[in-house]
């Protein structure tokens, strides 16, 4: 659609904007239905023809009855119309930005590329993710933050207090946690369709640990509770060195869904055969810690089990936790199978977890990779015992 101007100084302004864009000889037409009086529109054929004499524009005037109006405008030399506005181009302010984003730290060389790359973007007068080249400050904070995280300098800080030790304020990292996530995705795994704080969670940067709930004979150490049949017991995964075994497990499952876990321990394993645990969704590093303890406190003969939605974040949870227990877990009610016989195609695809052929998940990730594969929420399956023995 034709762009279509009754102010002359916003005409050549937005031929600047489009040439910043890529066009290389933009133009733009007066608006002439659109003048409030005749005055108004001599004054703006005025102005246009004050810049085709500066040699900003050339104007290509109307035929018959029109020949006395401007047909269009189109741009004739960009270095002369920025002097002519008065404009500094895109280009510099991108540059001088894109300095100002990584000046006076020490940065990941990927975290200077992607400098370069919001310089390129900002140079073309766009916006990157929403950030124009004046709101360099903000997405400056944004790369310091991801730097300290690189740096290891989250562990163990809560999501607050990181936040205000590395940029000075509490709550900036949660108004930018979405550009923070961007600049780190290209350096570090996170779960395929996660939201920016469950990334961050999953690479230990939260408000505070969610408890870690588990079920099955078990006591803490100094507290032997033999003598109560709780559902569960909640404790912060720092604690996890002192969960004590009553007796062996015959299996150990993880879970990622509160409805599944609840159902599982009610319905499939109400005399505690095996040791059941929530995950919570995406398992924060302090979780992975935490199962890695718990997966040493049982012999290489015990069995262990995860169970998420069989879909592409299922196989990335599967693989985090496998990882974490650094030993073979087992897929329970994740299969191929189950899939094409309960799942259906989503609308959306993405991709699975990228797994070594070893994994336990392997098969169905591969399955996830094509085109056609059924995915299915593990809430639609009824709770089974493990296939432990």
């Amino acid at each position: 659609m034709a762009r279509r101007f009754t102010d002359a100084i916003g005409l050549l302004n937005d031929l600047l904007n489009r040439f910043e864009s890529g066009a290389a000889s933009p133009i733009a037409h007066p608006d002439y239905p659109a003048f409030p009086s005749v005055v108004a529109a001599d004054a703006f054929l005025k102005q246009i023809r004050e810049a085709e004499s500066a040699g900003v524009v050339s104007i290509r005037w109307g035929r018959g009855a029109n020949r006395d109006q401007v047909a269009h405008v189109r741009l004739a030399s960009a270095e002369i119309l920025y002097r002519y506005l008065r404009r500094t181009p895109a280009s510099r302010i991108a540059q001088d930005a894109a300095v100002r984003l990584v000046a006076g730290a020490a940065m990941h060389d990927s975290l200077k590329n992607s400098a370069s790359q919001v310089a390129e973007v900002w140079g073309r007068g766009k916006t990157w993710h929403g950030f124009a080249s004046s709101d360099v400050e903000t997405l400056r904070d944004a790369f310091v933050l991801a730097q300290a995280i690189l740096a290891n300098k989250h562990l163990g800080v809560d999501y607050k207090t990181f936040s205000r030790r590395t940029v000075g304020h509490s709550k900036t990292l949660e108004r930018i946690e979405g550009a923070v996530v961007r600049l780190l995705s290209g350096i570090l795994e996170f779960p395929p369709g996660a939201r920016p704080r469950e990334a961050l969670r999953a690479i230990g940067l939260e408000r505070f640990a969610p408890p870690l709930l588990i079920a099955g004979k078990i006591d803490l150490d100094g507290a032997d509770l033999s003598g109560i049949s709780p559902l569960y017991l909640g404790i912060t995964p720092k604690e996890a060195d002192r969960v004590r075994f009553r007796e062996p497990p015959a299996y150990v499952l993880t879970i990622e869904n509160f409805a599944s876990f609840n159902r599982h321990i009610a319905e499939a394993d109400p005399g505690r055969l095996g040791t059941t645990m929530y995950v919570g969704g995406y398992p924060s590093l302090a979780t992975q810690q935490a199962l890695r303890t718990i997966a040493g406190l049982v012999s290489e003969q015990t069995p262990i089990f995860h169970w998420s939605d069989i879909d592409p974040d299922g196989t990335w949870i599967f693989h985090t936790i496998e990882r974490a227990v650094d030993r073979p877990i087992r897929a329970h009610l994740m299969s191929v199978e189950v899939a094409e016989r309960l799942g259906q195609v989503p609308f959306k695809k993405s991709a699975p977890a990228r797994c070594p052929p070893h994994s336990g998940i392997a098969a169905l990730a591969a399955y996830l990779a094509k085109d056609g594969a059924k995915t299915l929420e593990q809430e639609e399956l009824d709770p089974v015992l493990p296939e432990f023995h």
